[in-house]
């Protein structure tokens, strides 16, 4: 692998310092303020921005440097979730062994997968994928019920045989941990004269979402790298040179794989519940919308997409007519019922259509994704540098000399 540049630094370390600093920096409103409701700072929430992250990371190894999109990774998610429970259940409540057979079983999967859809490019493809995705999910929903526990899901149990754990004697379901730290313990801190939450679940999810995204940044900086970008450009010319490029694509499609297999298998260590829902093809378009609203191609625009989809769905979605009749109180109560009756249809429980909207914008007037925003937006704080005395073009140019 070709070594990092100083800009990647830069960006590591800005991710890096945003994980760790997030109970902090998603929490801008105190408690008391009608602003409150827009917080991010709280547990769940915060797990699932870095295990989403990890998922369209992932992804984007796939579909931002290959250009196969694929709609069966939430396949993926699934297998991973299963694992971890499994693991769960027959070995140890520890989630360092669940989260590493979540990945390696997800990536053998993938290789299955993988082998046959890659026979295929463009939609065909995409729909090979998709079909692959529904098949696993009728298996855990229907046909698997012995191993998935069908519609209800896969659960933990006082009877589970936990070899290595010592015997349960507390009469209560145990919670997944790390070496003795569980991970629902919450630790608070009081500081700006405000009280913060640190939770333990959380943090071990980010640790290992900056590890995810240091390896996807150096993949993309890697020669493989290149020559999955040499895929999405011209594969014909490609394979005109003497170049396969199916090991690679057959890679990418497994590291991809095994990145979706982590996220779920973080899913259920932060709550030990499989089911066959995260195995259906929304599951697969959510993480595609994540890469695209966020930049296809770019090492932070998935991170970002799958952010700002996750506080969409956990944060819109909360706010009910209410909240609404709270924040508009100062309005006469005419004007109020009016302002209340037009919002209604974009919060709650239709808080899809203000996604659906907002996408619409950012596909229309931003191809590029929110990355792009930042980056027009970067442009306009740029000054130009003024001619000084030093620069040529300050300096009238001598005119041309004519023979006499």
């Amino acid at each position: 692998m070709r070594g990092l540049e100083r800009k990647d630094f830069i960006l590591l370390a800005f991710v890096t310092a945003i994980a760790l600093l997030a109970p902090i920096i998603l929490n801008p409103f105190p408690a008391d303020s009608p602003l409150a409701q827009f917080n991010a700072g709280y547990p769940d929430l915060m797990q699932r921005f870095a295990i989403y992250g990890i998922f369209a990371v992932g992804f984007n190894i796939l579909f931002g440097l290959t250009g196969y999109l694929s709609f069966g990774h939430a396949a993926f998610l699934g297998i991973g979730s299963y694992a971890a429970v499994w693991m769960f259940k027959l070995l140890t409540m520890n989630v360092l062994p669940a989260v590493l057979l979540s990945v390696l079983l997800s990536g053998a999967f993938a290789l299955i997968i993988g082998f046959i859809s890659l026979r295929r490019s463009g939609i065909y493809f995409s729909i090979l994928t998709l079909a692959f995705a529904q098949m696993s999910y009728a298996l855990a929903y229907s046909v698997l019920t012995p191993i998935t526990n069908g519609e209800t899901g896969l659960q933990l149990s006082l009877n589970d045989p936990r070899v290595l754990d010592p015997v349960n004697t507390s009469g209560s379901l145990p919670f997944p941990s790390l070496f003795g730290i569980k991970m629902n313990a919450v630790a608070e801190i009081e500081a700006l004269g405000r009280v913060y939450q640190f939770p333990a679940g959380y943090y071990f999810c980010a640790v290992i979402f900056l590890i995810a995204f240091y390896l996807s940044m150096r993949i993309f900086r890697s020669p493989f790298g290149l020559m999955l970008r040499a895929v999405k450009t011209n594969q014909t010319r490609m394979a005109y040179t003497g170049l396969n490029p199916r090991p690679y694509t057959l890679a990418a499609f497994v590291i991809s794989g095994m990145y979706a297999g982590l996220a779920g298998g973080l899913l259920a260590a932060m709550d030990p519940l499989a089911g066959a829902e995260r195995m259906q093809w929304t599951a697969s378009g959510e993480v595609v919308l994540m890469t695209i609203l966020g930049g296809v191609g770019t090492l932070l625009g998935p991170i970002l997409g799958a952010g700002f989809i996750k506080y969409f769905e956990n944060i819109f979605s909360k706010i009910n007519d209410n909240v609404l009749h709270q924040w508009f109180s100062f309005l006469p109560d005419g004007m109020e019922d009016f302002v209340v009756t037009i919002l209604h249809p974009f919060v709650g429980k239709g808080w899809h259509l203000t996604l659906g909207v907002l996408f619409m914008l950012v596909v229309i007037f931003l191809p590029g994704g929110l990355i792009e925003g930042f980056q027009r937006i970067g442009r306009l704080f740029r000054r130009r540098p003024k001619a000084g005395k030093d620069d040529p073009e300050h300096h009238p140019k001598p005119a041309p000399h004519v023979a006499e």
